[in-house]
């Protein structure tokens, strides 16, 4: 899967978020099977479910068992995985698995690894 079809299917998923702040998140699989999950707000603030959080738990409950990529579609200017969301990406997916963003439909696409994002991470 390319990251623009990817990232095509966090933006889709993205106009379900139910938050001040609207994210959307597809992961794919180690078949390419792709899994799409938004954040969802809750009055009281410690319920909130993350996007990728959301996008995570579909591939376990799909059947699922190692991330390839994850892709989120938020517009901000500056934005990377929480370190919760970071967590659940490095056990399901490890230190290799792709990480991206973009801002905007259309915009830059940029990928890193999460090992980039957490250097220091235990292996």
């Amino acid at each position: 899967m390319s990251d623009m079809d990817l990232m095509t299917a966090a933006w889709n998923v993205r106009e379900l978020a139910r938050s001040t702040t609207h994210v959307g998140c597809a992961v794919e699989d180690e078949h390419g099977v792709i899994y799409r999950g938004c954040n969802i707000g809750h009055k009281f603030r410690c319920h909130d479910i993350h996007a990728e959080i959301n996008a995570l738990s579909s591939l376990i409950a799909g059947g699922g068992t190692h991330v390839v990529s994850v892709m989120l579609a938020a517009e901000r200017e500056r934005f990377t995985p929480c370190g919760s969301c970071l967590d659940w990406i490095f056990e399901l997916g490890g230190p290799t698995c792709r990480v991206g963003w973009q801002s905007t439909v259309g915009g830059v696409i940029t990928v890193v690894t999460a090992a980039d994002l957490m250097p220091m991470y235990p292996k």
